[in-house]
Parts: structure tokens; sequence; C-alpha cells
């Protein structure tokens, strides 16, 4: 069982400066505990934003703008280098984009096929490039992809790097890097996402084609790039720190206004959600999701041809077939989740694993990482789900628990037996490797070694934080309507949770493991609630809960309704937290 802890009030000092500015209790409360510490990080205009260039800018833009710049306007022909998840496919539309806005005319983009190349800037991957290709520019990969770069230059061609993950012991040997951990780059925010590296890089050039005077009195505004920001940025599970806050809440304000391009409209009218109900929420369980289905089922191109699209009929059609690839691919992820768990249950061992790496040689290589999650989620142990990909390689998918950085613990296997791991990358969260079938079992049982070494007994028990109680008269839908409006929240800035003790009046089990409840709170005041994914509740009446208040939007109506996250025995445990 997951132990619940109060989080601690990391900056008390805002409570007092709340005081001062008569901000929220409630609220200052929350700010108090995600170390908020004046009202000024409150703030999220763009006026706000760090610069990509100057004494805390990103190492290499200024190269890099230079040469896209120079491109634009001697129409050389520019090739983007993409990634087959949805920040990788919203930094392929946004440069993409941002470019043709700018006068580019001479542009393709390619994304590697996971299946037969894998993730990055590969040697195979260069050798399908467009013939007539005379700069590549990578966006959400490349820091790694040592051998495709030096196969890109053998072919004369121009390389700017973008990313935003983890570098390998050696930089490859582009034109230009631009990449917030990339050694000795001052840039404070190391958590950027991809399509916000690439953003930066766009404004950059259009920086300097005004200066050239190249652009004129029309010269583009990037306000339409908003949307495809802050989905990407969301999508990635990047932690929103001041900076990412700002450009997700500038994408949400032009998708609630009704500015959603195209595509991303057509998205949300096939899942039901109105415009003005957008949240981070609904950028990544809604929309993401179903742009992550292309790269996962099929091809990612269909994914990013929804982005770029300015038809609204081909943009609906194309959110029809993302809203039923998406579909599919629950399908496959629930059967393969199932089969998982059934191998884990069977280990003789299962509770002494401290890493859990399962396969099955019909799984689908697209949906391992999905895999990947619920097995984490389930038995709070980093784990691995392996799928073929052909000529007797595997592909894993891993995401790990706080306390272990699971990209480094795969760079120590690599250090350990060269001779295991093919390519591996990623982040301290969730990362990828490519194996030969033989040597699974070994990679198996060196995991497991290193992982001893680098967890302890605290990391493996599951630790839930949460709010603290609320009092039950401030429980109402304006509380629900404020906390919505103080988002975004998300990794790094959670949502707020808090805990309380209530009778179940009612419950109703609905399709697909979820459940419809009714609470009492002992005084009087009931509740509409809702738990997803759960398939059994305490046995009641009186629990005790961890829930997020939120607006429950329909058919034009707005009502309080409690989204519980976790539920225990209110009986066993009494009034403690």
């Amino acid at each position: 069982m997951s132990r619940w802890q109060q989080r601690p009030l990391l900056a008390p000092e805002i409570l007092a400066e709340a005081k001062r500015v008569a901000l929220d209790p409630v609220l200052a409360r929350l700010y108090a505990a995600r170390a908020v510490r004046e009202t000024r990080q409150l703030r999220l205009d763009v006026e706000q934003l760090s610069p990509g260039e100057g004494d805390q800018g990103l190492l290499g833009l200024g190269a890099a703008a230079e040469l896209l710049a120079d491109a634009v306007q001697q129409q050389r022909v520019v090739c983007i280098v993409g990634d087959y998840d949805c920040d990788g496919a919203t930094a392929t539309a946004l440069l993409y984009e941002a470019l043709s806005l700018c006068g580019a005319r001479a542009l393709r983009y390619v994304v590697p096929d996971r299946f037969r190349w894998g993730y990055g800037l590969t040697p195979e991957l260069v050798a399908q490039l467009p013939a007539d290709t005379e700069i590549v520019v990578t966006v959400d990969n490349g820091i790694t992809s040592v051998d495709g770069v030096a196969a890109a230059k053998a072919r004369n061609l121009q390389v700017i790097v973008t990313d935003h993950h983890l570098p390998g012991a050696v930089l490859p040997a582009a034109d230009a890097i631009v990449n917030p951990r990339q050694p000795g780059c001052p840039f404070p925010w190391k958590s950027s996402s991809g399509v916000a590296v690439a953003f930066y890089l766009a404004a950059a050039v259009r920086r300097r084609l005004l200066d050239r005077g190249y652009l004129g009195a029309g010269a583009p505004h990037f306000g339409q790039l908003w949307d495809l920001v802050a989905l990407g940025t969301v999508a990635d599970v990047v932690a929103l720190e001041h900076n990412n806050r700002i450009l997700v809440q500038q994408g949400l304000k032009r998708l609630r206004s009704g500015r959603a391009r195209p595509g991303l409209a057509a998205l949300l009218e096939c899942a039901g959600v109105e415009p003005a109900a957008v949240t981070a929420a609904t950028l990544g369980f809604t929309l993401a999701p179903r742009i992550n289905a292309a790269g996962r089922l099929e091809d990612m191109g269909l994914g990013i041809r929804l982005l770029l699209s300015q038809d609204r009929a081909e943009a609906t059609e194309l959110a029809r077939t993302l809203d039923e690839l998406n579909r599919q691919r629950r399908a496959i992820e629930a059967q393969m989740s199932a089969a998982a768990q059934r191998i884990v249950d069977d280990l003789p061992d299962c509770g002494h694993n401290l890493g859990l790496c399962v396969f099955r040689p019909e799984w689908h290589a697209g949906v391992i990482g999905i895999v990947a999650g619920r097995l984490r989620e389930r038995y709070h142990r980093p784990a691995f789900a392996f799928a073929p990909v052909g000529d007797g390689f595997l592909q894993g998918s891993g995401r790990s628990i706080a306390g272990l950085h699971l990209r480094d613990s795969l760079a120590d296997c690599a250090a350990r037996a060269p001779h295991l791991l093919e390519r591996f990358g990623g982040h301290a969260a969730a990362a990828g490797l490519r194996l030969r079938r033989a040597h699974l079992d070994e990679f198996v049982a060196l995991w497991n070694t290193v992982l001893a070494e680098r967890l302890t007994t605290e990391d493996l028990e599951e630790s839930v934080f949460h709010d603290g109680p609320l009092e039950s008269s401030s429980l109402d839908l304006e509380l629900a309507r404020r906390l919505e409006a103080a988002g975004p929240w998300g990794n790094g800035f959670p949502e707020p949770l808090f805990w309380g003790r209530f009778r179940i009046c009612e419950r109703r089990a609905l399709s697909g493991g979820h459940w419809r409840l009714h609470l009492d709170d002992g005084a009087g005041r009931r509740f509409e609630a809702i738990r997803f994914r759960s398939p059994e509740l305490p046995p009641g009446p009186w629990v005790e809960a961890l829930y997020v208040p939120e607006v429950n939007r329909y058919a034009g109506s707005e009502r309080l309704q409690l989204r519980l996250h976790a539920l225990r025995d209110g009986e066993e445990n009494g009034r403690t937290q």
C-alpha cells in the first residue's frame, strides 16, 4: 500500500505575501508547497519568457539561426528530421510552418520509421533523405546521433541539431547544436521540451531576417504557433518550471479562445471537448494520445499533416483517422498490458525484482512504452517492455520511478557490457533501447544488478503527496474554477490533490472500469465524484479519499465534480492522514 503524505511548504514566505496582495489562501498554500516564493513567479505573460540569446541564452542558437536565415534568403533546400512522438511532431510542424512564414519555399521533413530505423538521425535515415537536401535540421533528436551526423557530413550537408535529451560522452560534429542540456549551455531551463527549443530557434531566425531587412512591415508573428508549443511541452511530460508554464499558458489561451489551428480544433471536436474547457490535462490525455497513435501504429507523417493542415475538411478527415487509430491503440494496449501483468504475477520472485522486464514475440513495438508505464504504476518498480523489430533485434521502452534516473542506469549497463546495447537514450523517467534477442536475459540480469546499487528500500515504497484537507464549506464550484484558472498544472507543478473522509452514499459501475459515486462529508453536504480505471472500490461505507475538485462541463452547464485519485477504507484508518 502506498504512503499518503502531505506536501511540505517549501516556500512559506509566499503565505505572508499572499496576505499583502489578497491572494486566495487555498492557492497560497498550494503555491507554498510548489516552491513559489513570490507572486512574480505566477506571472505567465510572454514578457516573462527567458530570452533565447544573451548571457543566459541557448548555446549555439545564434550560429543555428544564422545558418537558417541564410538558407531562407538563398532558398536552399532544408530538410527537418523529426521524431515519432507528439513532441517531435509538434516541433517538426512548428519549424516547418515558421520557416514557411518567413519565406522559405524549399522545405522538406522526414520522420524515422520507428520499426525500421529506430530513433533519431541514423546513417540509414541519412541515406533516405531527399536527394536535393542541402541542410539538415533535427528537432527533438540528434544529440546522440554521432554516426548519423557523420554520414550527413559525408554527403556534404550542413547539419543543425536541436534537441533536449541528455548528450552522450561525445557530441556529434554538427555545424550548430542547440540543446539546453549540452555542456556549457547557460540557459537556466534545462527541462525545455523539443518543441520549445524549436520555437526559440524559429524566433531567432525571424529576428535575423528582420534585422537584415528581408522581412518587411508585414513580417509574420508567431502567435499561431503557441498551440503547438503547449501541446508538445505537455505531451513530453517535462517539468513545468516557470518558463514552461508560460509556454503552455500561452497555448492554452489560444485554444480556449477558439483560435486553435484546424487540426487541433478537429481533434477537440472528435473528443467532444469545448474549446473553453481545454486544460493542460486535455493536451496530455486527449490530444497527445491521438497524435501519438499515428507514430505508434502507422506513420507520424499523418500527425504532422494534421498539425500543418489549413483546410478544415482535410483536418476533420485526418482527425477522424487519428481518433480511430487511438481506439485501435487502446485495444492493443489493453491486451498487452493484461499479458504483461500475468508475466509479472507468475514470476516466482516477483516481489524481489527491482526492475521488471517483459517480452512477448507478438507484441507491437509502438505500444510497449504504455505497457511499461502500466507496470510501473501497478508495481511501483522501474519497468521495460520489449517487442521484436526484425533481424533478431528487440526494441525496449522503459518507465522509471522517483529515485532512479533511467537513462543513466542504461549508460551504466553499456559501460559494463559494451556489446549489450545497440543504442539507447532518453530521460530520467523514460528511456528506450535496442538489443539483440539473444542478449535479453543478460540485459535483465545486469540491469537488476545496476538497480540494486542505485535504489534504496525507501525508493521502492511509493509515496503519494497531497495538499491536506479542505474545509468542507470551501469545497464548491467556484473553488474548482479558481484551481483550474491557476494552472497550468502538470509534472513538476503538480495538480492540487486534497485529502478528505467521506461516506459513499451511492456507487455505480461504468464501462471501462470507471465508477460514478455520490459522497457525503458527514455534515450533510453531498458531492458527485468519478473514479477512473479502478476495478474495485473499498467496501466502505466510509472511505478516505485523495481527490481533485474540478469543473464538470456538460451540455452548456457546469457543476462541481470530485475526481478521485485514490481511495482506502475509512473505518480502518479512522481520521488519520
